[in-house]
């Protein structure tokens, strides 16, 4: 069965509700879920004010525009959780396993700090997606993200282990300072990508410009990316025969931190 919750009307400021994940909704009472607590603005209250409860199970959807709604799923571990349209800032951060899907768009910070599971946006994702919180060393940690929009500017910053994965276009500084990992843009890349950079992939199928502190190394046929991309045709996203068999040019950087990092641009893209 599923658990369904409701929002009864749009928050007047954003909500605050740690407690929408599987982990803490699974085998509760209706009483008990109504009574989590939720910061409304500065205001303490109970998740019941803003969501009607239905149903029972380890399936949870959140149906509404969930916009003004933050941290859904943040931390959850285990069990799939589905937001019937668009969901607020830090959706998924610090999340170690289960299933996130998001069937609109997500704010900035979605999967910030992720360790594990997956997260699924059909729509598009704001800034720093699987981004790094101010004063951490490292953002994503592990798992996988797949937004088949676009997203915002700092994709992937300070990306430590993981995939994150956009059918479209990823703004400025893609994976900025990343320390390892993968990062795909089917969509193309915006300005001053793998800034600081230590290791690690960012893969494009469109267009981009690397900084002058990159430089070319070869054009081949990367072996682990037809992996890659057929787990992604597999999730869903266009990948085309071209991008799974064409020839990828390579850029070493970012040479402050000894060009062990890479940027692969298909051939045909046009570096």
């Amino acid at each position: 069965m599923t658990l369904t919750l409701t929002l009864r009307e749009q928050p007047a400021v954003p909500l605050e509700t740690e407690g929408l994940c599987p982990d803490r909704l699974a085998g509760a009472s209706r009483e008990e879920i109504e009574g989590l607590t939720v910061w409304h603005g500065n205001e303490r209250t109970r998740l019941g004010e803003f969501f009607a409860v239905a149903g029972s199970g380890d399936d949870v959807r959140l149906e509404g525009d969930l916009s003004r709604v933050k941290f859904v799923g943040a931390g959850m571990s285990a069990g799939r959780l589905t937001v019937a349209g668009h969901v607020g800032m830090h959706a998924g951060a610090g999340m170690r396993g289960g299933e996130l899907r998001v069937e609109g768009d997500a704010g900035d910070w979605a999967g910030a700090g992720m360790r594990g599971g997956q997260l699924v946006v059909q729509g598009s994702a704001g800034r720093q997606l699987g981004g790094v919180y101010p004063g951490e060393r490292a953002g994503m940690r592990g798992g996988e993200i797949v937004v088949h929009g676009d997203a915002g500017a700092q994709a992937g910053a300070g990306l430590r282990r993981g995939l994150i994965a956009v059918a479209g276009r990823v703004g400025d500084a893609a994976g900025l300072r990343m320390l390892a990992g993968t990062i795909v843009a089917l969509g193309g890349l915006g300005a001053r990508p793998g800034a600081g950079m230590r290791r690690g992939s960012i893969v494009t199928m469109g267009p981009a410009t690397p900084l002058a502190t990159f430089v070319f190394s070869c054009r081949y046929r990367p072996p682990f990316l037809g992996l890659y991309l057929r787990r992604l045709r597999a999730l869903g996203l266009d990948v085309t025969d071209e991008q799974l068999g064409g020839r990828y040019a390579r850029w070493c950087g970012d040479s402050l931190e000894l060009r062990r990092g890479e940027i692969l641009m298909l051939e045909e893209a046009g570096a």
